[in-house]
């Protein structure tokens, strides 16, 4: 396996890929559910089966959180046609070690139900090493509005015609980290370990403010790009 860069311990980490050929990886809701399901059993150096787990636990309230686990989440979210999970690794080769158990997991698991063979992902998984408290900080930003593609897909280039709209659209998708950032006392995952992370965020006005902010700031570099001079 060749990277550009090489893992630490208690560094962090924009871990991603997505589908072969940018396939859909996620076709129903119990497609989705079962991913986030791995993001907790595989964050663990035992060998643990699925049978372990109760089939429609998605990690929001399970049990897991005792258990030894490999790396540190603090985002993720789950697009169609691909993930995006912020790290930190906890020990050496305990990132890649993950990431190989939940590729591979659930590549076993998506084959044997839509009865398929071969690789589900392209290729080796992908990582930036955010190494600058300014960029970690931003990635929080751009993991958590991903799934705004969904809602708009040409929202960067073009901007959102209405903005309320979208952050109804954020509050109620279900498949990434924002919901345990913007409503903590509804939603508290057993994937995340925000304690690992800096705390950018002491209160939901804080992490709102970060979020919007960034989002409203590239609306209007868009606009201000194409407005004539």
């Amino acid at each position: 396996m060749n990277r550009k860069i090489k893992f630490s311990e208690g560094e962090y980490y924009h871990v991603y890929n997505r589908g072969v050929e940018k396939r859909t990886i996620f076709l129903d809701t119990d497609d989705y559910r079962r991913f986030l399901l791995l993001l907790c059993l595989f964050n663990d150096g035992k060998s643990l089966t699925v049978r372990d787990f109760r089939r429609n636990d998605n990690c929001r309230g399970s049990t897991s959180a005792n258990q030894e686990t490999l790396v540190d989440i603090g985002a993720y979210c789950l697009m169609p046609n691909h993930f995006h999970i912020l790290i930190k690794e906890k020990k050496e080769g305990g990132l890649r070690d993950f990431v190989h158990k939940l590729t591979t997991g659930y590549t076993m698991y998506f084959n044997k139900k839509y009865e398929r063979v071969g690789p589900l992902f392209q290729g080796t998984f992908k990582a930036e090493h955010a190494n600058s408290d300014e960029y970690l900080k931003y990635l929080f930003s751009y993991i958590h509005l991903n799934p705004l593609k969904i809602f708009d897909k040409d929202w960067k280039e073009d901007g959102l015609k209405d903005i309320d709209m979208a952050k109804s659209f954020l509050n109620e998708y279900e498949y990434s980290s924002y919901l345990d950032y913007h409503n903590p006392e509804k939603y508290k995952s057993e994937i995340l370990c925000k304690s690992s992370f800096p705390e950018y965020f002491v209160s939901v006005d804080d992490f709102d403010n970060n979020i919007f902010d960034w989002m409203e700031y590239k609306i209007n570099l868009q606009i201000a790009e194409v407005e004539p001079r």
